[in-house]
């Protein structure tokens, strides 16, 4: 007759590896969730970086945007004379 332990040994192996295939399909999912959102980080970051170097050879072209920038021209500081 067969031993009733291999049985049971193998029924709580099985539930111990559906227990450990479903942790790992939720870390699966929360690992590609936040692979998704270092993508978009790195996008968004790409372009703030793009703009930043556009905004400073628009400084140095004199330029802002697609028009020639305003240029202040600087006035000495006006000192007023005090009446005694």
């Amino acid at each position: 007759m067969l031993d009733p332990e291999p049985p049971e040994r193998i029924t709580v192996r099985r539930a111990e590896l559906d227990e450990l295939e479903e942790q790992l399909a939720e870390r699966l999912t929360e690992a590609r969730a936040e692979r998704d959102e270092l993508a978009v980080s790195e996008r968004v970051l790409g372009r703030m970086t793009g703009q930043r170097s556009e905004n400073r050879s628009d400084m140095v072209n004199g330029r802002c945007g697609n028009r020639p920038a305003a240029t202040a021209r600087r006035r000495p500081l006006c000192r007023a004379k005090v009446r005694t």
